[in-house]
């Protein structure tokens, strides 16, 4: 059988399948609202995305019941369901995989968000003021610090560090 793919399960699963690790985060796409949820659920349910233990906190999907951080990452039948090839639906009979006809095309240079730019800065080893983060941004102070507390901390649950060093001034950190 053929599985169809939507274009939101398409921006998704292309991306992770071009990454050397087949990893699903950062995710380029743009969806709205829990719509990125929702997908990543659909696909790990069709047996197109698996768990795996997260290596890194800008990655973590979830944390299993012992607190461990799990990440998504792209399956082989991700990658032919991509393709266009056969695969067998998990309850199905297995179907013969065939081999693509026309690999698909992957998406030219995306285009970082300021989110993830600001995630960049963070997660570096020396951090970031918040003058290093309103260039990468092109954002006010404000707006800075409100997607610090917002976006990052609160939405993202990642925990952002302050610290004061004589020669740079404030330097926040993720993690």
């Amino acid at each position: 059988m053929i599985m169809q793919l939507t274009e939101a399960q398409r921006s998704i699963l292309e991306p992770a399948c071009t990454r050397e690790d087949l990893c699903v985060f950062p995710i380029l796409a743009k969806l709205k609202g829990g719509a990125v949820g929702n997908v990543c659920k659909s696909l790990l349910k069709r047996g197109l995305l698996q768990e795996v233990p997260a290596s890194d906190t800008m990655t973590v999907w979830r944390h299993d019941q012992e607190g461990g951080a799990l990440t998504l990452q792209a399956t082989e039948a991700g990658k032919l369901a991509l393709n266009g090839a056969a695969i067998s639906c998990p309850g199905q009979a297995p179907a013969p995989v065939c081999p693509p006809a026309a690999p698909v095309a992957t998406q030219a240079l995306v285009k970082e968000s300021r989110q993830d730019a600001l995630l960049r800065l963070l997660g570096r080893s020396e951090g970031a003021t918040i003058n290093d983060m309103v260039e990468a941004t092109g954002w006010q102070p404000h707006s800075v610090r409100g997607a610090l507390s917002g976006v990052i901390g609160k939405k993202l649950g990642l925990k952002v560090t302050s610290e004061k060093v004589p020669d740079r001034g404030r330097i926040y950190r993720v993690g």
